[in-house]
């Protein structure tokens, strides 16, 4: 209920001029209807005073130094012509207020002590005191605390003002990092899928088309080629399964999530490209040593890549990987030595891009392009440990 007042409250600023003018006018007659015979009707030109000097601060919050001049003005008339009516600053102190909440803190300033000065000369001069006395003082620490409650309420607004931009700038600065975070993601686990998708898929298509090709005149050899199929398809599904279950939400069943594919799993990659009729050699020197999951993968996935576009952009008679263990960095090269198959065409070039974003974004590099004797080449250094992340 306080939220919804206040909200209302801020929405209508006509109301919250005019409604200190009306408190100040009904208080004003209410003055002048007490004396020291006691009480009687409030007297007609008091209270005109006081509502002639209210009546600008109805457009207090539009123009507040006009509204301040106009006041004072009159509030200095009215002291002046009424020296027993104690109340005629009150408009110029709502005003002095006003000033401070809306201007500037130098123009508040100036324009309070002005005012002070005024009020406090004009009023010791009426009633025949020195500037010093109590009365007078009274008037000068009024007006001062008018304009310093303004510049508080003021300074007030702006920290929350501040603080409610930095709120705003920093949820968005969330919502921008997490949105940031789900595309890259979903860019990995796409490059996932484009990788898995690609490399059973162009096993399948081989191994059909030896199957097609040995049906009639040697039927066991084409049904061998079948069997390689199935395990080719169901190895699909598996890796698949593997990769979209990192989509699934922490309470999905154990089963949709499955091991992710490493260096280990580099023999049965190599064997799965044999038996689809491409000849693979693998070759690893130095010593090997474990590396973290994420370089694991990308290894992984580069030659995979890289013997996938042997497979279906060259009529090679060897392909040969080597993995080089070095001090700092593994070195990975697939070269082949065939030619373009001209009715396939040269490809889109995703894999190639594929392979560079994976080993870039592990802090490698990776070059691949034509040999000078013949065939094709893809060399990858990555690091062995991934640099800290602050660095």
């Amino acid at each position: 209920m306080r939220d919804v007042a206040r909200r209302w409250w801020d929405r209508h600023d006509r109301v919250r001029d005019v409604l200190p003018a009306l408190v100040l006018v009904l208080v004003g007659a209410a003055a002048t209807a007490v004396d020291m015979s006691g009480w009687h009707w409030p007297r007609l030109a008091g209270s005109l005073w006081t509502a002639l000097s209210c009546a600008p601060l109805i457009v207090r919050s539009r123009w507040p130094f006009a509204v301040v001049l106009v006041t004072l003005g009159i509030d200095l008339v009215h002291m002046a012509n009424t020296p027993d009516f104690s109340l005629a600053p009150a408009a110029s102190l709502v005003a002095l207020y006003t000033l401070a909440t809306r201007g500037t803190r130098r123009t508040a300033w100036i324009t309070g002590l002005a005012a002070t000065v005024a009020i406090t000369v004009v009023y010791a001069i009426v009633h025949s005191v020195p500037l010093s006395s109590g009365d007078a003082l009274v008037r000068f620490d009024l007006a001062i605390a008018a304009t310093a409650f303004g510049d508080a309420v003021r300074s007030r607004r702006l920290r929350l003002a501040e603080v409610e931009a930095r709120a705003e700038r920093a949820e968005r600065t969330r919502e921008e990092e997490a949105r940031h975070r789900v595309t890259q993601e979903r860019i990995r686990i796409a490059r996932e899928l484009h990788d898995v998708v690609a490399h059973h898929i162009t096993l399948v298509n081989a191994q059909a088309g030896v199957a097609h090709h040995l049906m009639r005149t040697d039927p066991d050899r084409a049904y061998q080629a079948l069997a390689h199929i199935k395990e080719t398809s169901r190895c699909a599904l598996d890796e698949l399964r593997a990769t979209v279950g990192l989509l699934r939400q922490p309470d999905d069943a154990p089963d949709s999530l499955g091991p992710i594919p490493g260096l280990a799993d580099l023999g049965a990659l190599v064997s799965s490209f044999r038996t689809g009729g491409l000849p693979v050699g693998l070759v690893c020197t130095g010593r090997a040593t474990p590396v973290a999951p994420t370089i694991d993968l990308a290894a992984y996935r580069i030659i995979q890549e890289a013997l996938t576009n042997a497979h279906k952009h060259a009529a090679a008679t060897q392909v040969r990987v080597a993995l080089d263990y070095r001090a700092e960095a593994l070195r990975i090269t697939v070269t082949d030595d065939g030619r373009p198959r001209g009715s396939r065409g040269p490809g889109t070039g995703h894999g190639l891009i594929g392979m560079r974003e994976r080993a870039t974004a592990i802090g490698g590099t990776l070059t691949a392009g034509p040999r000078a004797d013949g065939g094709f080449r893809v060399l990858a250094e990555l690091p062995l440990t991934l640099a800290p992340s602050g660095s």
